[in-house]
């Protein structure tokens, strides 16, 4: 198991995975919570099954797989159905997220989660990197990506942790609002910092 472990978190649109890439390149095991939430909701696990139960068919698409899109739009406008979601995946991601650790060999891991924070899994990395960007940033990129409403964006916003308690959380953060070129020279610098940390 790597035995420094970087958790990268941001806002919705910020850019997470634009960095993480980044830090894979240059050698870093990442390890992404998206992939987690995706493996323990795939076709014939339990946690799919009682997502069908309690949503409905309709929350599946044709193939049998989950609908992500109408997931979403489902628990982003019910606080009881995110709340029950959550308590759901949340520790089944956590294991996940363990294994997916313990196999790293790089010197060090990345381990990328939205909610980082919120899910308490902060406390098990030694450092907290936060990309930030601003709101209006995050709004245009995600309806740009995602086809969503700015509607449906602030939404799933304002269930994410505020910006403030996430900057507060923060070991480093790179500010997600120019090009790419600013983009790999904020990755560089820190991946050499996390490698001093890890060698000294």
């Amino acid at each position: 198991m790597s035995r420094f472990v970087v958790g990268l978190t941001g806002g919705i649109g910020s850019g997470k995975t634009a960095v993480s890439d980044r830090f894979q390149a240059l050698g870093a095991h990442v390890v992404d919570g998206d992939l987690a939430s995706r493996a323990v909701l795939a076709p014939g696990q339990p946690a799919l099954d009682a997502v069908a139960e309690r949503f409905g068919p309709r929350i599946l698409k044709a193939d049998g797989s989950l609908d992500r899109a109408a997931l979403r739009q489902r628990v982003f406008a019910r606080e009881d159905d995110r709340r029950w979601l959550e308590a759901l995946t949340h520790p089944l991601i956590g294991a996940w997220l363990r294994d997916q650790l313990a196999a790293g060999t790089s010197a060090y891991c990345l381990l990328v989660n939205p909610i980082l924070i919120e899910s308490g899994q902060a406390s098990r990395c030694d450092r907290v990197l936060v990309v930030d960007a601003p709101e209006s940033v995050q709004i245009e990129r995600t309806m740009a990506r995602d086809g969503n409403s700015e509607a449906q964006v602030r939404a799933i916003m304002a269930a994410q942790v505020d910006r403030e308690r996430r900057l507060a959380a923060a070991d480093d953060v790179i500010v997600n609002d120019g090009d790419l070129a600013h983009l790999d020279a904020e990755v560089a610098r820190l991946h050499e910092r996390y490698l001093a940390m890890v060698d000294s």
